[in-house]
């Protein structure tokens, strides 16, 4: 009875990796580096119209309590801002990006590091479908990062859209 009980444990143990090697993807490659996790950062919420996005890939490169915040002006030209939590941030946008479609993308990135903490100022361009001309959307997104010895995690994400008002300055653009 013994043989058949750790036969089956065995069978059980191999079905659950097997399962597990199925359903949970590795996402160790995206934290290795500042560069990585920026790439992975853009890449998990980009996609064409009625693209599903990889939403556990993007919650793995945050810490629990990590922030979104966006900042605009609003109808009467106050700068008003808007903090979300990342399980507020997907419900948020994941109806619009899979009907419309939308990739967001790196035009220029400027890295300031001390340590186990750097502070990323990303300037990005947002498009519908990657096949697009011209992008709908720039502005800059200021990214803040933590190292705990083995990876590094996104701690906030704050973002400004570009306006006519608010134009990126040159510094902040990509040399190409």
């Amino acid at each position: 009875m013994k043989k058949i009980t750790a036969a089956l444990l065995l069978i059980m143990g191999a079905t659950t990796l097997n399962i597990q090697a199925q359903t949970n993807k590795d996402y160790s490659s995206d934290v290795e580096s500042i560069d990585a996790i920026i790439t992975a950062l853009y890449a998990s919420i980009s996609g064409e119209k009625g693209e599903q996005r990889d939403w556990d890939r993007f919650h793995n490169l945050f810490i629990d309590d990590a922030r979104l915040i966006s900042t605009g002006k609003n109808r009467e030209g106050k700068i008003v801002y808007r903090s979300m939590s990342t399980t507020d941030y997907v419900p948020w946008v994941d109806k619009s990006f899979y009907e419309k479609g939308f990739f967001e993308y790196e035009l220029h990135k400027e890295v300031h590091q001390f340590g186990h903490i750097a502070q990323v100022f990303s300037t990005y361009a947002s498009k519908r479908s990657k096949h697009d001309a011209e992008p709908f959307s720039r502005g800059i997104n200021s990214i803040q990062l933590m190292h705990d010895g083995s990876r590094w995690w996104v701690v906030t994400i704050y973002w400004a859209s570009e306006s006519a008002d608010n134009p990126i300055p040159a510094k902040y653009m990509s040399d190409n």
